[in-house]
């Protein structure tokens, strides 16, 4: 079985041959298969069940032919094991029966047990590292986005409770920040040494956050999660979320190898934005799917043009399938991708000869 490692070559900004493709979200109820499966089990039913969320994660490798695969988990799973309690409700998201909005609730909040609470997400990808010949990618939830939920107690679309908490009490905030930093730490270093392949922070809802607000209730601990998993010996990706184009230029000393960009920004600014350190990945707005085929390639074309220009660029949504989308354009968009940025470096090789 030949081994594709074109994604962590355009992680680490090195040659390639044609831009690596991988969705977020993309084991997912697009796919008529996983949705047969979700009529048995819920989200957290198939992530208790390893060889069930190991076939569930190859899914879209085999059916779309993108150059890695995603973990099938969610970002809560970690918090069960430091005493949250919550259930995952169709069409509302994480709700909290118990959330964290006292000193005395961040203080019971204890530290993570991966081995003990966790075993069975480290044996899915400890199964996949022998079942795929693409990357696999791990991820987390990162302590802002994770905090929004934990606090609010269910989805929010003003993070008023959040936002409190964070203006009004600050040390209370940095400790809860510090506590879900640890959590993330232990969490992604225990995925690593299962035989992950790379892992991936999703910071979903920190565009809620102006510059400043971020560089000083955020940034430090995400600094903090990047340089104590520098040892890791595998490529590290910040996704920012929606809305987070202000944010890119407070990440140039961020210890990652990529960055995540949302639809808002196009490709050549996000790399601009960032001081050009970083491999960027992105960032086709998800609705352009529901478009006729040659409208979701013009746009696919505009951002591959963009990211070929430098080493370093992944292609992916800027933001997470939703499950209207269509499976069979998603194949003929990731052989469009394949097929169109092998061209694209070529003519550029060209160029610069």
């Amino acid at each position: 079985m030949s081994y594709n490692d074109r994604f962590i070559r355009a992680c680490l900004r090195q040659e390639v041959d044609r831009a690596p493709v991988w969705y977020m979200r993309q084991a997912g109820r697009y796919d008529p298969e996983y949705r047969k499966i979700k009529e048995k089990y819920s989200l957290l039913e198939i992530c208790l069940q390893p060889e069930l969320a190991a076939e569930v994660t190859l899914m879209p490798v085999k059916k779309l032919g993108v150059d890695a695969a995603i973990l099938y988990s969610d970002i809560m799973n970690p918090v069960a094991s430091i005493g949250i309690d919550f259930d995952i409700v169709k069409d509302v998201g994480p709700v909290i029966h118990n959330p964290v909005r006292t000193k005395e609730d961040i203080e019971r909040l204890k530290p993570i047990d991966v081995e003990k609470d966790l075993s069975h997400i480290l044996k899915t990808i400890s199964i996949l590292d022998k079942e795929l010949d693409v990357p696999l990618i791990t991820f987390a939830g990162a302590p802002f986005t994770l905090a929004s939920y934990l606090i609010e107690g269910r989805p929010s679309k003003n993070y008023i409770r959040t936002k409190s908490l964070m203006y009004g009490e600050p040390q209370l905030w940095h400790k809860l920040m510090d506590k879900l930093g640890d959590m993330v730490i232990t969490y992604l270093r225990a995925h690593i040494k299962s035989g992950g392949k790379a892992f991936q922070v999703f910071d979903s809802w920190v565009g809620a956050l102006s510059a400043k607000d971020f560089q000083i209730y955020v940034l430090p601990t995400i600094k903090r999660i990047f340089a104590e998993l520098q040892d890791l010996n595998v490529p590290k990706i910040y996704f920012p979320g929606v809305s987070s184009g202000e944010l890119l230029p407070t990440l140039t000393e961020l210890q990652a190898d990529v960055i995540g960009v949302d639809w808002r920004v196009p490709i050549r600014e996000g790399r601009s934005r960032t001081g050009g350190n970083y491999a960027i990945q992105g960032n086709l707005d998800p609705l352009v799917l529901t478009a006729p085929m040659e409208v979701i390639k013009a746009y696919a074309r505009e951002i591959i043009d963009q990211g070929v220009e430098s080493p370093g660029f992944i292609f992916n949504l800027g933001h997470g399938l939703f499950p209207e989308a269509s499976l069979d354009k998603l194949r003929e968009l990731t052989e469009y991708v394949h097929e169109y940025s092998a061209e694209a470096i070529a003519r550029q090789k060209q160029q610069t000869v």
